[in-house]
């Protein structure tokens, strides 16, 4: 099984590890109200890295969604870095109690990726979007689309993690990275797409439809 696909993701092993071994050892010692103190985060962290299969929709037009969690807004908006243009960018805001694994919104090939260095202001306000440390992928399609998604680091997210590389094939629903404790996700469609939710939507990555490629 690769790795990407472990119920429990990689990347939280280096905080499950030490919880278990110290809840293991105070139980072990006798201290039972100590490892049950611990036994708390220690479950909380298990669950928060869990890495669910989800079953991604066949038709080729469809773009997923890269996050689970809360459809923040949909806004037209002007690029003129990484792609250029107008876009529509859908925001998904993801709590500490979603699923944090993130998922390829389309397929095709993975033609630039970037991170950069910024702030920790909560994921859910406007700014953001243009000031917090972030990490951007832009993929494109068969039909010579460009999507970009963008790995927005939160408040007490400090680790923004992409498993992709340049000139990968793009595999839309395939997981390729993940945001420690809450973040922000969003993802830029050519502005023909015909969206399909709306501000306040439930959302789940690689599952759930956000809008159709024309």
């Amino acid at each position: 099984m690769n790795y990407k696909e472990w119920p429990i993701a990689r990347d939280g092993f280096i905080f499950i590890i030490p919880l278990l071994l110290i809840t293991f050892l105070c139980f072990f010692a006798g201290f039972l109200r100590t490892g049950i103190f611990f036994s708390a985060p220690t479950l909380f962290v298990v669950w928060f890295f869990r890495n669910p299969e989800r079953t991604t929709p066949k038709n080729e037009k469809a773009v997923v969604s890269p996050a689970d969690g809360t459809v923040l807004k949909i806004e037209e908006v002007e690029e003129d870095d990484l792609i250029k243009g107008s876009f529509m960018k859908v925001s998904v805001f993801m709590s500490i109690f979603n699923v944090h694994v993130n998922r390829l919104p389309c397929s095709g090939v993975v033609k630039a990726i970037r991170y950069e260095k910024g702030a920790f202001f909560s994921a859910n306000l406007d700014k953001a979007s243009k000031l917090n440390e972030r990490n951007s992928v832009v993929v494109e399609t068969a039909g010579g689309r460009e999507i970009l998604t963008i790995q927005i680091a939160g408040l007490v997210a400090r680790r923004i993690v992409c498993w992709v590389q340049e000139g990968m094939k793009a595999v839309k629903g395939e997981r390729f990275g993940l945001i420690r404790f809450g973040s922000r996700l969003e993802v830029f469609l050519p502005p023909d797409t015909k969206i399909l939710v709306k501000a306040g939507d439930k959302v789940k990555s690689g599952e759930t439809e956000i809008g159709y490629l024309s």
